[in-house]
């Protein structure tokens, strides 16, 4: 019987970094908040379902690059400084691992 993959994990994928991905939804949050909108309206902006556009502010879900690319232009921002901002709240040890 031939394994059924699930949609946007690559073949084999077995990891996940809850720090990295809770770090990365505290900035996606922190840009949101301070544009004034709500994760419905991000999730347009931004062609993402807000029930996953909740998961990835919680930390639940680690966005891939093609994500991060719709983010980052839904909040008028450069994908390197999200991942910027969030590399340096991963080296401030301000998200628990």
């Amino acid at each position: 019987m031939e394994k059924k993959l699930k949609p946007g994990r690559p073949l084999g994928s077995t990891t996940f970094e809850p720090a990295a991905a809770r770090a990365f939804g505290s900035v996606v949050r922190q840009c949101r908040v301070e544009l004034g909108i709500s994760q419905e309206e991000l999730g347009h902006r931004a062609e993402i379902e807000r029930s996953h556009m909740g998961k990835i502010e919680r930390g639940q879900h680690l966005p891939n690059l093609a994500l991060i690319l719709k983010l980052a232009g839904a909040l008028s921002t450069s994908p390197g400084g999200l991942v910027e901002k969030t590399a340096e709240m991963l080296l401030a040890g301000e998200v628990g691992q």
